[in-house]
């Protein structure tokens, strides 16, 4: 197959009208250049007026593109119509945008011109980690490779990588390039240094679609285009009547293996390259680095990256989320004297986040993070549940989730909680935080032989913080184990000195009034 030239690469088309422009690809509405805040289900909506705009849209149709098939009132479709009409500057009344036939549907009326968004200038492929990389991540998802592959499984080479292209563009930190101009390399072994080239991306996700017998199995790689190195890959087959099964499981997989991979990876190249290139997005990644180990040192460190990135670039919303939730380790951890102001600060970093960018899901998750600080754990619910929304495959959204649910005493949505985070992404930094959660519920269900094997995994996992540790020591205690209880307490000691049961509680303020009876007796038998 003949290699496409660079110049016939090109991009995906977004459409204006009036002083709007709107972008489906990166899901994104502008009003002469600057964000409009609307809500996923009101963009997607009007994403689909402006596509059929030929034509009248029915309800029943809008229905089926925004919900997806799930019951959906009359009332619900007229309040997004409302908000769609909101967001465009038009009204009920004049109906100047879209207009109600009644009893019908709808129409799109203003006149569309379309236009290709201007991509980078194609580049020479940087060689080692002393490149230049500024600005945020991008990748691009190529076709998969057949390799003796059934003719009625074939299509699956294409709607793999879409659907995983669909999920990484809900990601706000990545840049993704759109099917059209990714799908131009389709070669039965595609030519990822011409990909990443062409594009102007930094990483290139690849692979290979092959069945063998009832077997289909899927071979990813991520290559970073300025190292020419493969920085992740993996295998996942799955029997060919589990398709649609292995299709979930490998965009779920992609999705939390990007959201570690990707940004350690460039934390590791912005340290290579010196202090002196280091642009928000380096600052950013850096920050990251530091903020998962949840000690004061790490804290400060990340805080100060953060804090350069936001200076570098103010309408970063992603550098606002980082210092909320260095404020929230401060008040979480009380390692500042001031905890309210920590608490105030949380939630202050995140209301500028949400200001800068209200679809971003770690902005969305820091907000609910604060929530937890003042127990405002209803709103600590709303605002989680949006971050997972915004980003489905969001692991860390359904473990602060899972914890919200653990403070009401929610076993059911706990578990189920933990579970999908878990199945998300089994490595995550804080998968300490994931076993805790899981163990602070089951003390609260006074299983607590349960609780203390899953205690002891989440103390002993790398970056677990003295509050895991003492989560361990009352489980532990609870389950008669008093050896390991001894264990654990000795090194919260050791980690804090002065730690006490005042802030277990902080930390962990459920709702049980039983389980926090006998736990603040436990912790009062082991000293604290």
């Amino acid at each position: 197959m003949q290699r496409p030239e660079v110049s016939d690469v090109c991009s995906h088309m977004v459409w204006d009208f009036g002083a709007f422009r709107l972008d489906p690809e990166r899901f994104e509405l502008t009003l002469r250049g600057e964000r409009v805040p609307v809500e996923p289900q009101v963009l997607t909506m009007l994403v689909h007026l402006v596509r059929n705009r030929h034509r009248m849209v029915t309800r029943d149709e809008l229905a089926e593109a925004v919900w997806k098939g799930t019951a959906v009132s009359d009332a619900s479709i007229s309040s997004r119509i409302r908000s769609v009409r909101a967001a465009v500057g038009d009204d009920g009344t004049r109906q100047d945008v879209i207009r109600t036939v009644h009893g019908r549907g709808f129409r799109f009326l203003p006149d569309v011109s379309e236009d290709a968004p201007a991509r980078p200038e194609p580049r020479e492929p940087s060689k080692g980690p002393d490149a230049a990389r500024t600005g945020r991540p991008s990748i691009a998802v190529l076709p998969l490779a057949p390799l003796a592959v059934d003719e009625a499984y074939a299509i699956l080479a294409d709607a793999i990588p879409h659907e995983i292209i669909q999920a990484l563009s809900r990601l706000r930190w990545l840049s993704v390039t759109a099917r059209g101009s990714s799908f131009r390399f389709r070669q039965p072994a595609p030519d990822v240094d011409l990909a990443a080239t062409a594009l102007g991306v930094r990483y290139v996700l690849s692979g290979i679609l092959e069945t063998s017998g009832d077997a289909l199995s899927v071979t990813l790689e991520l290559s970073d285009s300025g190292l020419g190195e493969i920085i992740w890959a993996d295998r996942l087959t799955s029997g060919i009547s589990e398709v649609d099964d292995l299709r979930a499981r490998i965009v779920n997989h992609i999705v939390a293996a990007l959201e570690i991979v990707v940004p350690e990876n460039e934390a590791r190249l912005a340290q290579l390259s010196g202090a002196d290139k280091f642009d928000a997005w380096a600052n950013y990644h850096l920050g990251l680095r530091h903020l998962y180990r949840f000690t004061a040192r790490d804290n400060a460190a990340a805080r100060v990256h953060f804090e350069k990135a936001a200076a570098l670039e103010p309408a970063f919303a992603r550098a606002q989320a980082g210092l909320s939730f260095t404020s929230f380790i401060d008040a979480f951890l009380r390692i500042v004297p001031d905890v309210p102001a920590a608490q105030a600060a949380a939630r202050r970093h995140a209301e500028r986040g949400l200001e800068l960018d209200v679809l971003d899901p770690f902005v969305n998750f820091t907000m609910g993070r604060s929530h937890w600080l003042t127990q405002e754990l209803d709103g600590a619910r709303l605002w989680l549940s949006r971050a997972t929304t915004l980003n489905p495959n969001y692991a860390q959204g359904y473990y602060a989730s899972a914890f919200t649910s653990m403070l009401v005493g929610d076993a059911g949505s706990t578990l189920d909680e933990l579970d999908t985070a878990l199945t998300l992404s089994p490595l995550d930094p804080l998968l300490y935080g994931m076993h805790g959660v899981r163990a602070q519920m089951l003390l609260q269900r006074k299983d607590y032989v349960a609780a203390a094997h899953w205690a002891g995994r989440a103390a002993g996992t790398p970056g677990a913080h003295y509050l895991i540790g003492m989560i361990a020591v009352v489980a532990y205690g609870l389950a008669g184990e008093n050896e390991q209880a001894a264990r654990w307490r000795n090194e919260v000691r050791r980690r804090k000195p002065d730690a006490s049961a005042a802030d277990y509680f902080t930390a962990f303020p459920t709702q049980d009034g039983p389980s926090r009876t006998l736990i603040a007796a436990e912790l009062r038998r082991q000293g604290f």
